[in-house]
């Protein structure tokens, strides 16, 4: 893992001069079974010596990482997670010569575990679904890891089964990977940053620029949770609620969701001009929430639709505070700490524009959901004040939720 992609893959690490015995079937590190040049069990912590691509960073890949990973992984394949791949898994039924997908992102959250996850299960389902609601299903990772010096091999491999747990969950293959080690105090531990690459179905087209004036805005669950669970763990606050962060992927949703809705939009009938009736093409634009919030995601999709005058034009997009689903650990927490729910972090959420003739037909299918239980309708899609979002408050009000200018709580993902 010190470079490239790897599922069935072409290693070009060459010979690192080890003799290593083989690994446990089980996903612990097994520190007793190592052996090389250098007793790497007397080595508790990360060293500078395990992101250099030697023996030591050879022997962190086969008895902590591949370990770790389990099924999701490589384990098994003598070429595994080296520095080139041929991606030779068969693709899922119907997505033959199909549009791949690619996705990026990097996760740096602190603390490193929290009530409901870690930054291993962010690092997995984030990029997830970031290709889940581009429409596509998310097929293979690669996963880098930066590690500080000092951090404790056994906190790395809670990590990393993480990882393989949140992996298999949402049936894709961690297949590549790298390892680099920065100097004591110049990390908070680890750092991931993952990558993703999926498949889209035939006619399956969702974005921003397809959505129009007169459709729904629904949400997928209570927002807020994750921030407000991550800000709880670090600041030592408690609230009369436990929370837990709602990290998950989004993939078996999204599916649900195109199921009775469908997003075929470019050369499909069905999905010119967001038709209001059913059929494919009703699911117009999807976002999962993440940093900025319901907000951010909002805005974002508001500038860059396709409005009346065209791709690009924007729409107005109108919500209704009061439809918003905030749990009141949530709403409490905020009211206490200044804070506005609609920008707070979510990482088992997301936001989509429905045509209006399918809006309630696509809702139904989200509540089918584990994941989709609390989905709402919040808003609406308009014409008018377009790439601006507007709530209307409780007491019949209306204030912009603007796009924010940075974070309200940094390092939540």
């Amino acid at each position: 893992m010190t470079g490239g992609p790897v599922m069935t893959a072409a290693s070009h690490d060459g010979d690192t001069g080890m003799t290593a015995a083989p690994s446990r079937p089980d996903l612990a590190a097994d520190l007793s079974a190592w052996t090389c040049p250098a007793p790497l069990r007397d080595y508790p912590r990360v060293v500078m010596g395990h992101g250099g691509g030697g023996a030591m960073s050879a022997e962190l890949v086969e008895h902590l990482f591949l370990p770790a990973f389990g099924p999701a992984g490589t384990a098994g394949d003598p070429d595994g997670l080296g520095d080139c791949a041929v991606l030779t898994d068969p693709l899922p039924l119907g997505t033959a010569g199909a549009q791949l997908a690619f996705s990026t992102d990097s996760y740096v959250v602190r603390p490193l575990f929290f009530p409901g996850g870690s930054i291993g299960e962010l690092a997995v389902n984030g990029t997830v679904n970031d290709l889940a609601v581009s429409g596509a299903r998310p097929l293979w990772l690669s996963v880098a890891f930066i590690l500080e010096e000092g951090l404790e091999l056994a906190e790395l491999s809670r990590v990393a089964r993480a990882m393989g747990r949140a992996a298999t969950a949402a049936g894709v293959r961690l297949v590549t990977g790298d390892t680099k080690v920065v100097d004591a105090g110049h990390g908070d531990g680890v750092y991931i940053t993952t990558a993703g690459v999926g498949v889209l179905a035939g006619g399956v087209d969702i974005r921003p620029s397809r959505v129009r004036p007169g459709d729904a805005v629904l949400v997928s669950g209570q927002i807020g949770v994750h921030g407000v669970t991550v800000l709880s763990c670090r600041d030592g606050l408690s609230f009369a609620t436990e929370l837990a962060s709602d990290t998950a992927p989004l993939t078996g949703l999204v599916e649900a969701m195109l199921a009775v809705g469908g997003g075929a939009g470019r050369g499909s009938a069905s999905g010119r001009g967001g038709g209001g009736g059913g059929g494919g093409g009703s699911v117009h634009a999807l976002r999962d929430p993440t940093r900025g919030g319901l907000a951010a995601a909002l805005n974002e999709i508001a500038r860059a639709a396709g409005g009346a005058g065209g791709p690009g034009a924007g729409v107005g997009v109108e919500i209704n505070e009061r439809d918003v689903p905030v749990p009141p650990a949530v709403a409490d927490a905020c009211g206490l700490l200044g804070l506005d729910p609609f920008y707070v972090a979510n990482e088992g959420k997301l936001v989509a524009f429905v045509a209006p003739g399918a809006a309630e037909r696509v809702l139904a299918a989200m509540r089918d959901h584990p994941l989709g239980r609390d989905a709402a309708i919040i808003g609406t899609a308009v014409e008018d004040h377009p790439g601006i979002v507007t709530a209307r408050t409780g007491l019949g009000a209306s204030r912009i939720v603007d796009l924010p200018l940075g974070e309200q709580l940094p390092r939540i993902c």
